[in-house]
């Protein structure tokens, strides 16, 4: 009997099958994952954000399960088949695999070969050749021939009119018999995930159109450790009708000879060749079984297999570098100009008050053709001085570096202008500035408008101007468009709720799309907040939020904790204390005889409390323990301190780079392969896995993640593809070989090739400035000679 939901998760999760089951519960009645993670830890036994999350996603894949396992078993028992050993068989299927492959003989399907000779009754001629191989084939099949001693008047027994149509029909039922056994199809689907190989081609004529994809014009590597970028880029390259793609067991290319794995077909129907008379016709009937029936079945599951593993794990490294990206430290609330550069049509320039409310803006010309800088110069600096400017934010786009110089020599020249310029990533921008939101919010102005505030307001707080933003369009992904954009939507969103949350919204500042995203609000329910706000002031009081239209008991539990009120009648409003829990805060404040407010940052006293002094019936020790840890530091944010990369003056293209160089940049991008590294010049680098650090290095989210500022030396530089190899091993020496350094893929530092690529650029990149490589690419010449010593030994199905 297959294990219950809550016991197969609990085991997944190491942990107790009691804090699953609660969670379960919590979630089914409404509850959301920060709001459990955070204010029911006694009930789950402190399952954190992750844990619940990893939970989530595992429910939702075996409850699906067993939807389908209860709708196969209807199936069959609607057929009449369904036997005790094959319900038990059902029951016992811990996979999607082993349940389909079990319902596979029963499934519904279109009137097959194997059928028609069934029909015409063959089924016994089928049975009497496998079970006694000593019977001549050519005889047997002469009973079953119209005139011969066939006795069947059926129609379909008419059409065998032949030793061969015979034959033929038994063969059919064979094969499809062999092809539908659930135990055979589990032993090879296993021996191929061990011992097969996914192998692509270059396909006729595409080599001049396909150069992209070069990496892969003979790419051969073991199924089981392909990396997912790999796996995602060979699988564009056949979308887009460059590549063809196999699973290979020994040498592709040897159309002759014999698949292992069928000896393994006919080892399990115990079919052998002993000179007897029907076992070289079994014989064929095992090699058509494979060729025709297994291998395009099990090549296709296989293959799925890898694109979904691929697809998950690419996920995974988009909403890690999103929760980074989210979760970068904010530059604070000063006046901001923000600048959108551009060239032709100008430099965008809105400036906002520390709020992010719009105070002013224009369209300023200090970059070719025009090149006004002294008038540009005056519009900025009136600007800084009529509204007391603290930041400059400048989009990294198009002329960002010109831009960021005029800039730059503007302060120098005027130092009585104290504003600090920083160079920020304007991905997503474009979206904002186009979208709905940003129409309602800024009616009046022109989209690139919208978009320079966008770049101010990211500075000033990046988690509360991004959730503006569907999370896809932020372009921190690996081969985002190439993945399920429902899974992946998914993903996203958990995760910028989950920052959201972690963070806390100022209820008085905050916009609808970041309310939003607030545990228990929905979108409209945002709207009524905001709607309320305007109407009504600012609110006073986390419980003035019941007045809000749809605000009911049930939202309010879930997103009160979340929501702040500054400077409201109650100070822990402003706090991450639940209002459910006050009353602990009032015990403390009432047997120390403490005034509450006064208990609020006083860390000497809170420090000397001890949690199980305060507990009761409904609030343990964990949560005592998280409401003084929140009265010490109250609405702390979890975000690190603001610090800005220093681009190198004279480096603003890719052609000023040259090997050796040392460079001050912004990681933008995370993925399995290395990080991507912003230096100025409009093109990412790539730091490889394996330049990443003086040790073994086996993820490289161990190292960095997005958003941090890293020093790199250049290795390589290649202007026409647009590739930019760097590394962080200061030491390392451009076109040095790098046999038995440091770090790495593996322990040891021993890489399978000698000589390590650099290179940058491509879509599993940031992509927001035009790389456009294959996706993978770029880091694949790296196993090209453990590949090649692989060629030979290849077995094409």
């Amino acid at each position: 009997m297959i294990k219950s939901i809550p016991l197969r998760i609990a085991e997944e999760l190491s942990t107790q099958e009691r804090q699953v089951t609660a969670a379960i519960e919590l979630l089914d009645e409404g509850a959301t994952v920060p709001f459990i993670a955070r204010y029911r830890k006694e009930v789950t036994g402190g399952l954190d954000d992750g844990q619940l999350r990893t939970l989530e996603e595992r429910l939702r894949y075996l409850r699906e399960l067993e939807e389908r396992r209860a709708a196969i078993l209807k199936s069959i028992a609607e057929q009449d088949k369904l036997t005790p050993e094959l319900e038990a068989e059902i029951v016992s299927a811990d996979t999607k695999n082993r349940l389909e492959d079990l319902y596979l003989p029963y499934k519904p399907k279109r009137r097959t070969k194997a059928m028609i000779a069934r029909e015409a009754g063959l089924q016994p001629l089928a049975d009497d050749l496998l079970g006694n191989p000593a019977l001549a084939p050519e005889e047997e099949a002469l009973k079953y021939v119209v005139g011969g001693e066939c006795n069947d008047d059926s129609e379909e027994a008419k059409k065998i009119t032949d030793i061969k149509a015979a034959l033929d029909g038994a063969k059919y039922i064979l094969m499809e018999q062999f092809s539908e056994d659930a135990e055979l199809l589990g032993k090879l689907r296993s021996f191929l995930k061990q011992e097969g190989s996914v192998s692509s081609r270059l396909m006729d004529g595409k080599e001049s159109e396909g150069a992209k994809f070069r990496d892969y014009f003979e790419y051969d590597e073991p199924l089981k450790s392909v990396p997912s970028h790999r796996a995602l880029a060979i699988f564009r390259g056949r979308n887009e009708g460059i590549l063809t793609i196999a699973i290979t067991v020994g040498d592709p290319d040897d159309k002759l000879a014999a698949h292992p794995c069928e000896a393994m077909v006919a080892d399990h129907w115990e079919v052998t060749d002993q000179n007897r008379p029907a076992d070289k016709w079994l014989s064929e009937v095992v090699r058509w079984t494979w060729r025709v029936k297994l291998l395009s079945h099990l090549e296709t599951d296989l293959l799925s297999e890898l694109r979904e593993a691929a697809e998950e794990e690419a996920i995974k490294v988009f909403a890690s570098n999103l929760k980074d990206l989210l979760l970068a430290a904010p530059a604070g609330q000063k006046a901001t100009i923000g600048l959108d550069p551009g060239l032709r049509t100008g430099c965008k320039v809105a400036v906002v008050d520390a709020t992010g409310k719009v105070l002013d803006h224009c369209a300023i010309f200090p970059t070719p053709p025009q090149n006004k800088i002294v008038e540009s110069e005056a519009v900025l600096l009136n600007f800084c001085r009529k509204y007391d400017v603290g930041l400059i934010a400048i989009g990294n786009g198009t002329a960002s570096r010109e831009t960021e110089k005029f800039v730059g020599d503007m302060l120098k020249a005027n130092s009585d202008i104290k504003a600090q310029k920083v160079v920020v990533n304007e991905a997503g921008a474009s979206v904002y500035s186009a979208s709905e939101f940003a129409a309602k919010e800024f009616p009046d102005l022109d989209v690139t408008i919208r978009g320079a505030i966008s770049i101010a307001r990211r500075l000033q707080d990046p988690l509360a101007e991004l959730v503006k933003i569907e999370p896809k369009s932020i372009g921190v992904g690996q081969y985002q468009h190439d993945v399920s954009q429902s899974q992946l939507a998914r993903s996203l969103d958990a995760v910028v709720e989950d920052c959201v949350n972690a963070v806390g919204v100022e209820v008085n500042t905050a916009s609808a799309p970041l309310l939003a995203k607030v545990s228990g609000l929905t979108q409209s329910i945002a709207n009524n907040i905001v709607d309320f706000r305007d109407m009504n002031g600012a609110f006073t009081s986390r419980e003035a939020l019941k007045k809000v239209s749809r605000f009911g008991e049930k939202t309010f539990e879930q997103a009160a904790g979340f929501l702040r009120v500054a400077n409201g009648e109650n100070p822990l409003d402003s706090s991450a204390v639940h209002p459910e829990s006050y009353s602990v805060v009032e015990a403390i404040a009432a047997k120390n005889d403490r005034n509450m407010k006064g208990l609020i940052g006083d860390s000497a006293f809170l420090r000397s409390l001890k949690a199980a002094d305060y507990t009761s019936e409904q609030f343990g020790v964990p949560t005592v323990t998280d409401i003084i840890s929140e009265l010490d530091k109250p609405g702390r944010d979890p975000r690190p301190e603001f610090k800005t990369a220093q681009f190198q003056e004279g480096v603003e293209k890719i052609s000023d780079l040259t090997p050796g160089m040392i460079l001050e940049g912004s990681v933008t991008n995370v993925t399995n392969f290395g990080a991507f590294v912003d230096v100025g010049v409009h093109q990412d680098g790539l730091v490889h896995i394996s330049a990443l650090s003086n040790t073994f290095v086996k993820d490289p989210r161990d190292v960095v993640k997005a958003g941090d500022i890293v020093k790199v030396k250049v290795m390589e530089v290649d202007v026409p593809r647009k590739r930019i190899g760097l590394s962080m091993r200061l030491d390392d020496q451009p076109g040095e070989k790098v046999e038995g350094k440091r770090g790495g893929g593996r322990p040891g530092g021993n890489q399978a090739p000698k000589q390590r690529s650099f290179g940058g650029g491509s879509d599993a990149g940031n992509g927001r400035k035009g790389g456009g490589n294959a996706g993978g690419g770029t880091m694949a010449a790296l196993f090209a000679e453990a590949q090649n010593k692989n060629k030979n030994k290849k077995k094409r199905f």
